[in-house]
């Protein structure tokens, strides 16, 4: 693109705020936006900016793009029970598969311990988890979770992040 005019306008757009690139893309759409993400918005109103100075889309290209969108269903958003027909479509392992045990892991029947803020942490590790005060756990970071009242990764909280050989 050779047009410093339209160059110098889409380097002031870069300084706007969402509200007034919302007026600046309803100038030159002829209609409201409902974004208000201010990228879209920029580049969208950058896109129009140099098809005005350097040529839209030919004839043909319109015409073909207006065919592959009328050979398919366009969606903007996913259906509402896409995510629960994707769970109840996807292959679940065998029966009794598992899965591969992290070599950070200590073997079962080994007890972690860490002392946090003066109290005593103590986890049993077992074949199907973890145990923490009599409960079952799935993972050290919900352990870690539970006994401090933060987020943390398990591994770090026990200090394993640390890979073992063999």
């Amino acid at each position: 693109m050779d047009n410093p005019a339209v160059w110098a306008e889409i380097d002031r757009l870069r300084h706007l705020k969402g509200a007034a690139l919302r007026v600046k893309y309803q100038e030159l759409f002829g209609a409201e936006t409902r974004s208000s993400n201010t990228q879209f918005l920029f580049r969208r109103i950058a896109w129009r900016l140099q098809a005005r100075a350097e040529g839209d889309l030919s004839e043909r290209a319109r015409r073909r793009a207006s065919e592959i969108a009328d050979d398919t269903e366009l969606r903007l958003r996913a259906p509402r029970d896409f995510a629960a027909r994707l769970r109840a479509q996807s292959v679940q392992p065998p029966a009794g598969a598992r899965r591969q045990r992290d070599s950070r892991l200590p073997p079962a029947g080994a007890i972690l311990s860490r002392v946090y803020r003066g109290q005593s942490v103590v986890v049993h590790v077992r074949d199907d988890g973890f145990e923490y005060q009599g409960q079952h756990y799935r993972s050290l970071s919900a352990i870690a979770r539970q006994a401090t009242g933060t987020r943390w990764n398990g591994l770090a909280f026990f200090r394993l992040t640390e890979r073992r050989c063999g």
